[in-house]
């Protein structure tokens, strides 16, 4: 059996809006970002899931508090789904963090991780996902790094072509795991 996946990523945050990296930083969402959050509960809450999983940064949170709030299905949240940590230069300026990121492909950022190291950090999350959840359909809220190890691992693509790739946002992502 495999565990069906839906991706999601968190909502709009008010660091998306100003164009900030938040990295590892929590972030808020930003009022259009909640209101995104209310449409994904809406999208989501009668989609038979078996639990919600989220990163513990602080907009994935606020994204599935809202999204799932008097709902039945467990959200639990797991740190191995947390953004790329940029180390110095979480909240720093979008296009200086980004600017070329396959630098940063197998080269930590300063007093972070690399993107490898992020993908890699996925894979166990993805591994213990087979032990609980094998044959269920669940929810993934997460972020860019969350995506790209989904992209890598599920679907192998190359990590250097998702690095390259602009992230185009849309309303989920599916997956079949194992």
């Amino acid at each position: 059996m495999a565990t069906q996946i839906v991706y999601e990523t968190h909502s709009l945050s008010e660091d998306n809006e100003h164009r900030r990296a938040t990295g590892w930083l929590d972030g808020r969402l930003s009022e259009e970002g909640r209101r995104q959050a209310a449409r994904l509960g809406e999208r989501r809450r009668r989609d038979d899931l078996s639990a919600v999983f989220s990163s513990d940064l602080g907009r994935a949170r606020e994204t599935v508090a809202i999204a799932f709030a008097g709902s039945t299905s467990p959200v639990l949240l797991d740190w191995r789904l947390r953004e790329c940590d940029y180390g110095l230069l979480n909240g720093r300026p979008s296009d200086e963090v980004h600017g070329d990121r396959l630098a940063h492909l197998d080269q930590p950022y300063p007093g972070g991780e690399s993107w490898r190291q992020a993908v890699e950090r996925v894979r166990g999350f993805l591994d213990d996902l087979r032990l609980r959840w094998d044959g269920r359909r669940v929810l993934v809220v997460g972020h860019a790094a969350t995506r790209w190890a989904l992209e890598h691992w599920v679907g192998g693509v190359p990590l250097e072509t998702s690095l390259v790739a602009e992230f185009e946002w849309q309303e989920g992502w599916e997956y079949r795991w194992g």
